[in-house]
């Protein structure tokens, strides 16, 4: 029987979450080609046995690449730019976009890719660095059926939870609506707990109260105890992160009239907390910023 070769894989994009994913496939006996505009990870990553190249190089020697990238023009850039993935791409390979982006700029990916005989799937990412860490992460893939077959088992060495959402493009909506609720889920909680505090309530009575209604919700409940609520405000999701979403949900929403009124309201105060330099702090300090413009102590659970 032929033996059947183990995929060669490449990840661009070594940032706060690209960064242990890559990780968990060197670990996990993954030939992989990485690279990424700041050396120290490129550097880590070959540590762990990856091998590091450029743009060109990763694209020319993967069977199946993986982009985390920051921004839509910079998946733009690395992936349909002149020197780009799919300029050296070759035909049968994979190409799987991580990044939160754009979804109509997906779609059009997606059809380049195409045009160069290269399939693609979009697979952004839930949940926080530390579950990418233990290989937690949450994947939202729109691919077709043949395409997430062949990416599921490496999605699996990453993560422990994949959804095949649709075909291409239904991943990027999915995690769009996704975090349109955990965001606007954070600003409306901040409001809550500022309001709890300026009428002089006992903060943990409070949430007492609102976790045996259907007022709770799992910002509240789970992830703010153990952040905010506690004094830490190092960044799981930053604030920065947050507004870049609620932009991109609001644009993704006027592109097919889908008016998102509490979604503007809320990128606004993202927007006053980014102008007071607080954008790289975690998005559940919103309440802290919230509080010292009311002039309230900050709530913290004792």
């Amino acid at each position: 029987m032929k033996e059947v070769k183990a995929p060669t894989l490449g990840f661009i994009g070594l940032g706060h979450m690209g960064k242990p994913m890559a990780s968990n496939l060197v670990r996990k006996g993954s030939a992989l080609v990485v690279c990424d505009v700041n050396q120290s990870p490129v550097d880590a990553l070959t540590k762990l046995g990856a091998r590091a190249g450029s743009v060109a190089d990763v694209a020319a020697a993967s069977d199946v690449i993986f982009t985390m990238l920051p921004t839509t023009a910079v998946v733009l850039d690395v992936i349909a730019g002149a020197d780009g993935v799919l300029a050296h791409a070759r035909p049968g390979a994979t190409l799987v976009d991580m990044s939160t982006i754009d979804p109509l700029v997906t779609d059009r990916l997606a059809a380049a890719a195409a045009d160069k005989g290269v399939s693609f799937a979009d697979a952004p990412v839930g949940r926080l660095a530390s579950h990418a860490e233990r290989g937690e992460s949450l994947f939202m893939v729109g691919a077709a059926d043949a395409v997430f077959a062949r990416i599921k088992p490496l999605l699996d060495m990453m993560g422990t939870t994949v959804h095949h959402c649709g075909d291409v493009g239904a991943g990027m909506r999915t995690k769009l609506v996704n975090n349109y609720l955990a965001i606007i889920s954070c600003q409306l909680n901040a409001e809550a707990v500022a309001l709890s505090q300026r009428f002089g309530l006992t903060l943990e009575k409070t949430l007492e109260v609102i976790h045996g209604t259907t007022a709770t919700n799992g910002q509240l409940k789970i992830a703010w105890p153990a952040k905010v609520l506690k004094g830490d405000i190092t960044p799981g999701f930053t604030i920065d992160l947050a507004h870049k979403d609620l932009t991109l949900i609001i644009e993704a929403a006027n592109a097919v009239k889908v008016p998102m009124p509490v979604a503007a309201a809320a990128r606004e105060a993202f927007s006053a907390a980014r102008s007071r330099g607080k954008g790289s702090q975690d998005f559940s300090s919103i309440v802290d910023v919230l509080c010292d413009e009311a002039g309230i102590e900050r709530p913290r659970l004792h």
